[in-house]
This record gives C-alpha cells, structure tokens and sequence, in this order.
C-alpha cells in the first residue's frame, strides 16, 4: 500500500513546523551521523527522507505507531523500527562557549513532560507521572543551548540540575534561575527574610530577573507544539532522544 505523506513543501511544513530548507539541514546532519545505515540487511522499504518525515511528524503530531503506518504506507513494525533507529540521530549539539561568553546571558529551568515509563518518572506536582528535564535557553536568541537527561518528576530542581552535568556548559556564562536554586552558583532572585522586607532596589532586580526569565517559559511553549512533550509513550531513553530532537528542530525552526 502507497502512502500519503512524501517530501513535498506542503506535508513537511504542515507536519512538522520547520520550511523545507530547514528539513534538508536536518536530513543532512542524520546522513552524516550514518543515518543511511551500515549497508548489511534488508534495505529499508522507505528513503532516508522519508524516514527522517516519519520521525518528525511523529515527534510534531504524537500519533500512534499505527495511525502513522498507513500515512507512510508501511507496517506499525517499520514505524517504531525507524523511530528508534533514528530518533538517536536527531540529537542537538550542544552550544560550545565561545571567546565573548561573559557578554552572553543564559537562562536554566526545568519542566515536567508527563510519561507512561514509571522507571523514568514519578508523581510530581502536576498529579500526573512525570519525568524532570533541565534545559539550558539563550536569552537573546531563545536557542537551546542544551538539554539533560531526564529524571523522576519528582525531583528538585536543584538536585536535577546538580546531576545534570550541564553545569559545565555555564563555566563564564550568566545565567538565570528562579529561587528552586539556591546554592547552585547560578544567579536566584533576591529572597524575602523573615521580618525584613526587600528592599526597593531588590525589588526592581528580582522583577527585570522575572521578565528576562520568562523567555524561558516561552521556549518551553513552542518545545511543547511538538506533542510528543505532552504525553510521552517512549519508554526507556525515549523520551530523551525525543527531548533532544525536539530541541534541534526548535532551533532550525527559528534559525532564519
């Protein structure tokens, strides 16, 4: 059976949310990173291009395995055999700090993506099994710098950050944080003691500290078009590969 989506203009912007041009970057960098297989085995039934759209418009759209079968004219099978194939390969590079890294202003936040995996998340505070996934945004340019690995929904964002291993990307670097990290050495708005109120110069910081950090929230609102942050089924390192992906297809997409 043929399927419908194909490499045209229309299905990868409708599907997927980046322009052509910017699919054939990504569609480069998986060919690069071995994408087109080791050359052993029975050859794929779908081209790389259209594999590579599967995964997209899986990530973008979050349909089952078999919902998707028949819009690419393959079996369920296939489907998750591509996914896990590939999904890996999507994986954003993280931002190397460069010689003006003190100009440079970083924000760090954590959110909760809700998961089926109970070994990847926990009950967290939105009543739903979750899973904690740090991430590191540019505040001029609203990039993902990077993205940990995700952890129990349940942690504090302090801990999750501490076991990130992201703290090395912000060696020079200031970033922003709210006031879940404390003792983090990253920067927290001033805090209110008992019996002292702020003082009127702190108050001003802390409300230019919220309206820069905002950006934060607003990068994890278009990551958050993509559904599969919403519900994620992935099991394993799943959800990992897909935050990963997620974060690389946002950059192209606001990449001019």
């Amino acid at each position: 059976m043929a399927g419908v989506l194909r490499v045209d203009r229309v299905w990868v912007e409708t599907f997927t949310g980046v322009r052509v041009d910017q699919f054939g970057r990504l569609l480069r960098a998986v060919r690069e990173r071995g994408g087109e297989g080791s050359g052993w085995g029975r050859p794929w039934r779908l081209p790389l291009a259209e594999r590579v759209l599967l995964v997209a418009v899986y990530y973008r759209t979050n349909l089952t395995m078999r919902q998707l079968a028949p819009l690419f004219g393959v079996s369920p099978a296939t489907v998750c055999r591509v996914i896990q194939r590939l999904g890996p390969l999507l994986a954003l590079e993280p931002t190397r700090v460069c010689a003006d890294a003190t100009d440079r202003l970083w924000i760090v936040d954590g959110t909760l993506v809700p998961v089926r995996d109970r070994m990847v998340g926990a009950s967290s505070r939105n009543y739903r099994f979750s899973a904690n996934v740090q991430v590191i945004v540019d505040a001029e340019t609203r990039l993902v710098v990077a993205a940990a690995r995700p952890v129990p929904g349940n942690t504090a964002d302090a801990k999750a950050w501490r076991d990130s291993g992201l703290a090395e990307h912000c060696e020079g670097v200031t970033a922003l944080v709210d006031g879940a990290y404390i003792n983090t050495s990253l920067i927290v708005p001033h805090r209110k003691r008992p019996g002292r109120p702020l003082l009127k110069g702190e108050e001003e910081d802390n409300a230019q500290h919220r309206k820069v950090r905002a950006r934060v929230e607003h990068t994890f609102s278009r990551m958050k078009n993509y559904k599969i942050l919403r519900d994620c089924r992935q099991r394993g390192d799943g959800l990992h590969h897909a935050v990963q992906a997620v974060a690389r297809t946002h950059n192209l997409a606001l990449a001019a």
